[in-house]
């Protein structure tokens, strides 16, 4: 998958001849401009920002630095799929610097792009990016347990824990492998600690931003932030193509997420760069709106106001694991305006013994 992966906007070498491009052209091809001009807004924006840090109000200073952070995060995401550059190590240097210091982007780019084998998404044991869990893992959780995974799978819940678990569960992983003798990940840790210090000696000894300060206000919050978009990104499905969103915001949120909001579109096309997928999406919006059931929302605002204090679905997987194979398609797909979100009907009442929070399906969301 990872050679795949990084050789898939690569066009076939052309035999020598007259119809052979230029270098300018080839560069063309091979150098994303925009995506750069991305990166020098984000690293540009973050040096300007923490330079003034002192002499802005610091509810200020944090809502931006957040917003770059995430920002930056979503840069990562696109590196991870061949972006700006058909070269895998300059993407690797253009995304060097963990803004966010949590999780080494090797990691990352592994776990990603084994999430995106269609076939085992949302499976807990297989989707490194799933939150469900198995039937045994529920039965195995203690009260405790239970009642903070209710909690992160609502909206409000997932901002204020969920960077916590992520980050949780990303060590616990590691340090267990680690005590098993498998070190095999030592030397992404490594380059990750190289890349943290950099950026904290930035922070800290160049700006004066106490470490505190910069992990409170800009760190957490920016991957809480991070966390909207994958909140509602999929659901278990019977049928693979019914498990990613689409949700059509526009504006500073789809920029913020590089318009990978249109997800149902970029497990479809994962190549496409983000500045292509509008367009892309314009051109295919009924295809899959059909394909994936009709799963979409409007905007991350109706996400928020449906589930803010309360989980969007059970953590519990609600077919133990994920299945494969493809869903039979109707011989005639309605019009796309009267498709809607369908509730999962294996999907039981949230339960927690004597705590019952009821229907926790997904309601109908007009697909206009």
């Amino acid at each position: 998958m990872l050679g795949v992966t990084d050789t898939a906007k690569t066009a076939p070498r052309r035999e020598r001849g007259t119809n052979q491009p230029s270098t300018r052209a080839r560069l063309k091809v091979a150098i994303e401009w925009p995506t750069l001009g991305l990166g020098v807004v984000i690293y540009g924006g973050f040096g300007l920002l923490t330079w003034h840090y002192h002499s802005l109000p610091w509810w200020l200073g944090a809502a931006i630095g957040v917003y770059l952070i995430a920002w930056h995060g979503s840069l990562q995401h696109e590196a991870t799929h061949g972006h700006p550059t058909a070269w895998r190590r300059v993407n690797e240097a253009f995304v060097f610097p963990s803004l966010w210091l949590w999780i080494p982007y090797g990691l990352y780019r592994s776990a990603h792009l084994k999430h995106h084998c269609d076939a085992k998404l949302t499976d807990p044991l297989e989707d490194p990016e799933s939150y469900y869990l198995t039937p045994q893992q529920w039965a195995d959780a203690g009260r405790a347990e239970r009642i903070l995974y209710l909690v992160n799978n609502s909206f409000l819940g997932r901002l204020l824990f969920g960077p916590a678990l992520c980050i949780w569960r990303l060590y616990k992983g590691e340090a267990l492998q680690l005590f098993r003798g498998d070190g095999r990940n030592l030397g992404t840790w490594g380059l990750h600690a190289l890349s943290c210090a950099a950026v904290l000696y930035w922070v800290v000894a160049v700006c004066q931003i106490p470490l505190a300060s910069y992990l409170a206000l800009f760190v957490y919050p920016a991957i809480s932030l991070s966390l909207v978009r994958s909140f509602a990104e999929h659901r278990a499905h019977p049928d693979m193509e019914q498990r990613s969103v689409i949700v059509e915001s526009r504006g500073p949120m789809a920029l913020l997420f590089l318009n990978n909001n249109l997800h149902a579109l970029h497990h479809a096309e994962p190549a496409l760069p983000w500045y292509q997928l509008p367009a892309r999406f314009k051109l295919r919006r009924s295809e899959l709106l059909t394909a994936n059931g009709g799963y979409r929302f409007s905007g991350y605002g109706e996400i928020m106001l449906r589930y803010m204090l309360w989980p969007k679905e059970h953590v519990r997987h609600p077919f133990g694991r994920a299945l494969t194979a493809r869903a039979p398609k109707a011989a005639a797909p309605a019009p796309a305006a009267a498709r809607t979100v369908q509730s999962n009907a294996a999907f039981e009442p949230v339960t927690l013994e004597s705590v019952t929070l009821e229907s926790a399906t997904l309601e109908p969301v007009n697909a206009a």
